[in-house]
């Protein structure tokens, strides 16, 4: 969905006339720059290693919020305890009981409302398991994005219309005229004040 609407146009620096090509293009590089197919709530699916003796994990897209009526942006988790990498046991008699009854492998759903969360930072908290094992791999389900778009992604959408609008010829780094492809410079686009406006929301991970 488009960061600005017509109606917006006048209260960010945009002429009325401006046609919604531009806040599309403007729109698919904000979501490009910041790593995420979306800046409103959306599902997220995150598998991610836990660090030995360790039960923090960080997500990658910030804010969590829950989505519609849901209360918590913790859909699902599920932990497991998988073999661990050399130099990673804690506690060897405990984990031969594991391996007896064969607990490292297993995934085990755990209830979302028993794990802490912070919203703006992402980190997550994880109880331990029934043995007292720690969990070092985790499968986590959640919701993260802008319940309502706010003033500092509306106006870099703005800024970044205006950038391409101001100078295109020196946004062009290739053209193409037998194919009709143009190739251009996102820096020039987004520019240091648009950056700022949406460093917080660049995930925190590739992929």
């Amino acid at each position: 969905m488009a960061y600005l609407q017509p109606a917006d146009y006048p209260n960010y620096g945009l002429p009325t006339g401006t046609t919604a090509d531009w806040i599309t293009s403007a729109t698919a590089l904000i979501n490009s720059y910041c790593r995420r197919p979306d800046l409103n709530v959306i599902q997220y699916t995150e598998r991610l290693r836990l660090t030995s003796g360790v039960q923090t994990v960080r997500l990658s897209y910030l804010p969590l919020a829950p989505l519609g009526t849901a209360s918590t942006p913790l859909v699902s988790i599920e932990g497991r305890y998988g073999r661990p990498r050399r130099g990673e046991i804690l506690n060897e008699p405990l984990m031969e009981i594991a391996c007896a009854f064969s607990l490292p492998g297993q995934w085990t759903a755990l209830d979302p409302n028993s794990v802490d969360y912070d919203p703006n930072t992402g980190e997550l908290t994880l109880p331990w398991n029934v043995m007292g094992l720690p969990y070092n791999e985790v499968s986590v389900m959640y919701t993260a994005g802008l319940a309502t778009v706010g003033d500092d992604v509306k106006s870099a959408c703005a800024q970044i219309v205006r950038n391409a609008q101001s100078t295109p010829a020196l946004n062009a780094s290739k053209t193409k005229i037998d194919t009709m492809q143009m190739l251009y410079f996102s820096s020039s686009l987004v520019d240091e004040t648009v950056q700022a406006w949406l460093r917080p929301y660049i995930a925190n991970r590739l992929g």
